[in-house]
């Protein structure tokens, strides 16, 4: 099958992160922007990346669905654990790590010159190779764009700049401790919530320049997780995962339900009353006009659902752990959120939406 991405790109990565770890054989494809804005787009319904060309013909996009029909293919060696509980909140953690990361994520890459202009020439040099324009002004139109959409349209002002920096000095400083204790998130072998966590952490904050110089100096034991997550194999994984959820997770909850669920909350009640643009209040900092996202409705349907999929006691477990670190309430807010999207359970497959509908070129 054929992987079509960036190496610099937050869900290629992650994507990666997963085939590697199964020992999934692909061949890998960097997107160009004709690919970008017409195959891609035309095969999967919408610009992103990576999109997946299986060798039947078939497409597929959008990581999370993604490695679950993978899960399917390849059963041996899941990453989602046997134990129910831990398997839910692998999925809480991979949502807030796709979805919530992503704004520091790209903060710190698009809001920096170093990092915006060195990312800007290797995005370029990479996707622009069949553009008849010069390097020096795609160079500049990719930074103009990324910077405008994915940082100034996304909340990121000088009265939200150090609560965003610091959603990701508090992650260094939950997980170290996590990543002193054993080798991955749950234990001796990765799951879900360490390939989700890989994402953001692998091709932005471990490789950009300055969330790079921090996790570094400040957090060597999660630098050291990010290469240990891209160089597992399954076959030669041997060790176990202890039961229950560790304690020194909680802190990572109690942070995700503070942030993600409640940003979810505010997006989705947007989504429900037509609004295109929304406010959000996150841990006492205001977040305006944020782009409202009906992808983001459907990750928030997608919890509630597999929260109540659960069987009475694992519910009952699930629901006191969630409920001790706030996330219970958030969670569960919006009953029956309403996206409209996936309604025929199609995803990957299929057409897909993107994140945000209103990226301006």
């Amino acid at each position: 099958m054929k992987v079509y991405g960036l190496k610099v790109s937050y869900f290629t990565g992650k994507l990666e992160g997963y085939l590697r770890y199964k020992e999934i054989p692909y061949d890998f494809c960097p997107m160009t922007v004709a690919a970008f804005k017409q195959t891609i787009r035309n095969a999967t319904g919408a610009m992103q990346m990576p999109a997946v060309e299986l060798d039947d013909g078939r497409w597929m996009t959008d990581s999370s669905p993604m490695i679950d029909w993978f899960e399917t293919q390849y059963p041996e060696h899941p990453i989602l654990p046997a134990d129910p509980v831990q398997a839910f909140i692998c999925r809480l953690i991979e949502d807030y790590a796709d979805e919530w990361l992503w704004r520091p994520a790209m903060h710190y890459r698009w809001s920096y010159p170093l990092s915006s202009k060195l990312l800007a020439r290797q995005i370029s040099d990479d996707m622009a190779k069949d553009l008849p324009l010069p390097g020096w002004l795609v160079r500049r139109r990719t930074e103009k764009r990324q910077q405008y959409n994915f940082v100034k349209r996304d909340g990121v002002t000088p009265g939200t700049w150090d609560h965003v920096e610091q959603g990701y000095l508090r992650l260094l400083d939950i997980l170290t401790p996590v990543f002193e204790a054993r080798p991955f998130i749950f234990g001796d072998r990765p799951t879900l919530a360490d390939i989700g966590l890989f994402g953001p952490l692998f091709r932005h904050f471990s490789m950009d320049p300055k969330p790079g110089v921090i996790m570094r100096e400040t957090a060597p034991a999660v630098m050291a997780w990010v290469y240990r997550v891209w160089n597992a194999r399954a076959s030669r994984m041997t060790g176990d995962l202890p039961a229950g959820i560790p304690d020194d997770l909680l802190p990572l909850l109690k942070e995700l339900g503070e942030t993600h669920l409640e940003a979810l909350c505010a997006n989705a009640k947007a989504w429900a009353d037509g609004e295109k643009r929304h406010d959000a209040e996150i841990q006492t900092v205001h977040y305006r006009d944020l782009p409202t996202s009906q992808y983001r409705v459907w990750c928030l349907e997608e919890l509630q659902r597999r929260y109540r999929q659960l069987d009475e006691e694992a519910q009952a477990s699930v629901s006191g752990l969630l409920k001790s670190q706030g996330c219970l309430e958030p969670l569960l807010r919006i009953d029956a959120p309403g996206s409209g999207y996936n309604t025929g359970n199609t995803a990957p497959f299929g057409q897909s939406i993107p994140v945000f509908e209103d990226v301006r070129g």
